[in-house]
């Protein structure tokens, strides 16, 4: 996979001649893929340091890094359907793609796996969680008594006002029960997210070829890859509005699926790679741990740096992307209840993470559309829209 960070100078090189617009999408994005693998594989060597808990949590935090730079370069250009829909596609990215190609590849190789059930509950009812949070603000938006104001509709200014409201108190509400988690996976139930913290480990062999990176290089290694993420990032985004054009592809389907499965390369390579050596705590943790932390705290924290720029954004999503998220919540949850897993498990994950993928790339543009016009100071969608 390292072969294609040939594309960082490709990438750089189209961008500095100004040609090749689709081009420098397509270089950005690959070149981002082995960057974050980069980013997977260093955590992977601290993950192996300080047990599957804490490790856990590593991959998540710097898998997500490449994700929240991508979603930051796109909310400043303006582009908040395709910040949204990568927030959706990262989550559901995570409980379905990387979760059930993990399940497959290591159940493929050991018949029954069986990981912390306890856990992994948690993960999965705090996913319940985060989906309320998607949904309220798009039910609120809708109720009766704020789209009229009497016998009257309510001015378009003083429901966005409110519904912005709602978006600040549910993304406070999501940072808090984040910060809980971490108090209670960290602290006050470590033994539950790290039960190989005391085994003494360090001096294994991580990948059978000696012994695992030291502190520095591992650290060193995040520091740069995440700076070369950044500038592949602008790139991305520069180009994706004529990429999106040319290739007759809507946003909402860039971010659902190529935003996300981009930014989301580390979590793929680091949880099937453990998964293949029946670490089944450490992988079902980067999953659901890298879900939990786009839920309930990027995109928060994307709302709060949205207020940065002129008009703020909110947690409006679609109906499609709300319906996307309650389901894969719903089956990960499903899958995480009993604390084993199998090779058909991840297949039928996987499978309907195509299924919703192919209702995403046949989504017609205008029934995609997040209400951006009132955000971005452009026109609203038209008529047929999830208004």
């Amino acid at each position: 996979m390292n072969l294609l960070l040939l594309f960082l100078p490709v990438g750089v090189g189209l961008r500095v001649a100004g040609v090749g617009e689709t081009w420098q999408f397509i270089a950005a994005g690959l070149a981002i893929i082995p960057l974050a693998g980069l980013m997977g594989e260093a955590t992977e060597h601290l993950a192996h340091r300080l047990g599957p808990g804490v490790g856990g949590l590593l991959n998540a935090t710097f898998g997500n890094a490449a994700e929240l730079i991508i979603a930051l370069f796109a909310l400043f250009r303006g582009y908040d359907e395709v910040v949204k829909a990568s927030l959706t596609g990262s989550i559901i990215g995570n409980l379905l793609l990387v979760l059930g190609a993990s399940l497959l590849a290591g159940g493929l190789r050991y018949p029954r796996q069986q990981f912390n059930r306890t856990a992994a509950g948690v993960g999965s009812t705090l996913m319940v969680l985060a989906a309320f949070g998607m949904l309220i603000p798009a039910i609120f938006y809708s109720l009766p008594d704020v789209v009229r104001q009497g016998d009257h509709a309510r001015p378009h200014s003083e429901r966005l006002l409110l519904e912005h409201e709602v978006s600040v108190g549910v993304c406070l509400i999501l940072m808090l029960s984040y910060v809980l988690y971490l108090v209670f996976s960290l602290k006050t139930h470590q033994n539950l997210f790290n039960p190989d913290a005391q085994e003494g480990t360090h001096d294994e062999s991580l990948h059978g070829h000696g012994p695992g990176w030291g502190l520095g290089r591992s650290v060193g290694t995040l520091l740069v890859a995440t700076a070369f993420v950044a500038i592949m990032s602008e790139i991305l985004i520069g180009a994706v509005e004529h990429t999106t054009e040319a290739l007759g592809l809507t946003g909402i389907f860039v971010g659902v699926i190529v935003v996300a499965i981009v930014g989301n390369a580390a979590e793929h390579s680091t949880a099937i790679l453990v998964a293949r050596k029946n670490k089944m705590d450490l992988s079902v943790g980067i999953a659901i741990g890298s879900a939990l932390q786009i839920a309930l705290f990027v995109a928060p924290v994307l709302v709060f740096a949205s207020y940065l720029r002129d008009e703020p954004m909110d947690l409006l999503f679609t109906t499609l992307e709300v319906v996307a998220v309650l389901l894969a919540v719903f089956i990960a949850r499903m899958v995480a209840e009993d604390g084993e897993s199998n090779w058909l498990e991840g297949a039928m994950l996987l499978m309907i993470y195509a299924i919703l993928a192919v209702a995403f790339f046949v989504l017609p543009a205008g029934e995609g559309h997040h209400r951006a016009g009132a955000e971005a100071g452009a026109p609203p969608p038209a008529a047929g829209g999830t208004e």
